[in-house]
């Protein structure tokens, strides 16, 4: 869906097999959600669709994606005009999916990634905790901070890379201009992308909706570079 994809697996004697899979499986992911391509589940739905053609999947993902609207008072929100548009939602639960496949081949130590979202486990190669960069959005080859992880997910929603891509669905004609990036530190990376993307989508009250949560810490900063962070961030960052 026009983002980049890595996958770092420490546990070599399996890497090759579980990485040709977890690449399938995003391809297939690609082929089901991506709203730009024509033959698309999704793009096939926003053509008109009958919802009894609708794949038991693509149920499971639309429900998640109204849930996830009910929890964040309707701050995320898939409809763009009269289309759907999931992306904010499936990214993160496709990575968590993708996951969770590596675990049933008896993998425990990876680290996934996709368009800067991330989910962890076990350790990196050298036996350590995972270390995940937040990049300066002002500068992009700057790393401002770095977390240790061993089985959270992070998530960055921001302006720095897409642009403009997120609105706050209560004003849609306004672009969010208080807040450049947020990242949240969750328990994993589904969980961590739907609520990053809703937050940024709050503009400057999207930190203080983290902070409110139980299991979940965070890391925005304004278009003056300032920092706001919630109150147990920092027991992630080196």
């Amino acid at each position: 869906m026009g983002m980049p994809v890595t996958a770092e697996i420490a546990d070599n004697k399996r890497a090759a097999a579980a990485i040709a899979d977890t690449f399938a499986y995003f391809h297939e992911i690609d082929k089901r959600y991506s709203t730009y391509k024509p033959e698309s589940e999704i793009s096939r739905i926003n053509a008109g669709l009958p919802e009894a053609q609708w794949s038991g999947e693509m149920k499971t993902v639309l429900s998640l994606c109204e849930q996830t609207k009910r929890e964040t008072y309707g701050f995320f929100d898939i409809m763009r005009g009269d289309k759907l548009d999931p992306s904010g939602l499936v990214k993160g639960w496709a990575i968590q999916q993708a996951a969770e496949r590596l675990r049933r081949r008896g993998i425990d130590n990876f680290c996934l990634e996709a368009g800067g979202d991330f989910q962890v486990s076990g350790a990196s190669s050298r036996g350590e905790p995972w270390r995940i960069g937040i990049r300066n959005p002002f500068n992009r080859d700057e790393i401002i901070k770095v977390l240790t992880v061993a089985s959270e997910g992070v998530a960055t929603s921001g302006t720095a890379v897409r642009g403009q891509h997120i609105y706050d669905p209560h004003n849609p004609e306004a672009p969010i201009k208080d807040v450049k990036s947020l990242t949240v530190i969750g328990p994993n990376v589904y969980e961590a992308d739907r609520f990053a993307t809703a937050a940024f989508a709050m503009g400057k009250d999207g930190i203080n909706f983290i902070e409110s949560l139980d299991g979940f810490e965070g890391y925005a900063i304004d278009t003056e570079g300032i920092a706001t962070l919630t109150s147990g961030f920092e027991r992630y960052a080196v």
